[in-house]
C-alpha cells in the first residue's frame, strides 16, 4: 500500500491565553491507502486536535503549529488556503461526534449531502441527485427518497450519523477522519456504524483515521493504533500487538478498563 499522508513532528500551541499552551507534542503518523488507524486516549490527550490539524480545520491565527502534514506533496500546514479548500471535504473528509450540532437544522438532508458535490464537482443537477440517492443507499438508510426531504431533527441519532458519513463519503475521499462517531449512540446502533465504516473502507479503499477513547472499538476496527496521553503518543503499533503485549502502564490501564462484553458482540470478523 502506498503512503498517502505523512505527519511529522506536529506540535500545536494555543496562543489565545495569557500563557501559551501546547496541546500536541511531536506527533508522527504515516497513513497508507486503504488502511484504518486508531487514535485513542482520554479527553484532552490531543487526539482530536491532531485530527483537526490533518483536516485543516484549525485556525492559523490564534495558534502556532510546527512540523508538517504532507498530502500528495502539499504541506497542509503551510499551503495557501485556496489549495487547502480544494482538499477539505473532497480528498480529506471528517465525521464529527454529534451530528445534530454539525448538521444545519434549516436545510434538508438532500441539500446538505449534495453540498460537497456543488463545491468540488461540475456535475449537473440530475447527476448530483443520483449521487446523493446512491450514497444514502450505500450508508444503509431505509427509504432514502423520503430521508432526502427531511430535516435533521426528524431523524434518529443513528440516521443522522449515517447522513454525516454519506456527506463525508460522497466525493469518494482518500482519507476519512471519524472523530468519536459513535459516542452519542446506543450500543446496537454503535455496532452498526462500526460495521458500516468497515464495509465502506473495504469497498471504497478509503483510509480511515478513527478517533476514540474506547479501546474496544479500536480493537474491532483498526489495523494500527496510536495511544495518546497529555499531547504525546505514548505507544503505537499493530492493534493486536498493543492489546496482547502493551508496554506502557497507561495503555495497560486503558485495556484493563474495557468492559467485558458477551463474546462476539464486536468480533473483528464483523459477525455476531
Amino acid at each position: 500500500m502506498s503512503v498517502i499522508l505523512e505527519v511529522t513532528d506536529l506540535n500545536i500551541e494555543f496562543h489565545d491565553h495569557i500563557i501559551p499552551e501546547t496541546v500536541v507534542y511531536d506527533f508522527d503518523l504515516t497513513l497508507k491507502k486503504g488502511e484504518i488507524v486508531g487514535l485513542v486516549g482520554e479527553s484532552g490527550s490531543g487526539k482530536s486536535m491532531s485530527a483537526l490539524a490533518i483536516a485543516g480545520l484549525l485556525s492559523r491565527k490564534d495558534m502556532k503549529k510546527r512540523g508538517s502534514i504532507v498530502y500528495k506533496g502539499k504541506d497542509l500546514l503551510t499551503c495557501p488556503r485556496s489549495e487547502l479548500r480544494l482538499i477539505q471535504g473532497n480528498d480529506i473528509s471528517m465525521v464529527f461526534q454529534e451530528p445534530l450540532t454539525s448538521l444545519n437544522p434549516v436545510k434538508t438532508i438532500y441539500d446538505q449531502v449534495e453540498e460537497p458535490l456543488r463545491i468540488h464537482t461540475k456535475l449537473g443537477k440530475e447527476e448530483r441527485y443520483e449521487k446523493v440517492l446512491s450514497i444514502l443507499k450505500d450508508v444503509e438508510l431505509r427509504d432514502p427518497e423520503t430521508v432526502m426531504r427531511q430535516y435533521p431533527h426528524e431523524l434518529s441519532g443513528g440516521m443522522r450519523q449515517r447522513v454525516m458519513i454519506a456527506s463525508a463519503m460522497i466525493t469518494e475521499p482518500e482519507i476519512l477522519i471519524a472523530d468519536e462517531p459513535t459516542t452519542a449512540l446506543d450500543v446496537t446502533i454503535e455496532k452498526q456504524i462500526i460495521r458500516l465504516l468497515k464495509r465502506l473502507n473495504k469497498e471504497k479503499n478509503t483510509a480511515v483515521i478513527f478517533i476514540s477513547h474506547d479501546l474496544s472499538l479500536v480493537n474491532t476496527l483498526c489495523e494500527r493504533v496510536l495511544v495518546m496521553k497529555g499531547g504525546y503518543i505514548v505507544e503505537s503499533g499493530i492493534t493486536h500487538d498493543i492489546f496482547n503485549s502493551p508496554k506502557e502502564e497507561y495503555t495497560k490501564k486503558l485495556i484493563a478498563a474495557i468492559p467485558k462484553l458477551p463474546a462476539g458482540i464486536y468480533g473483528r470478523d464483523g459477525n455476531e
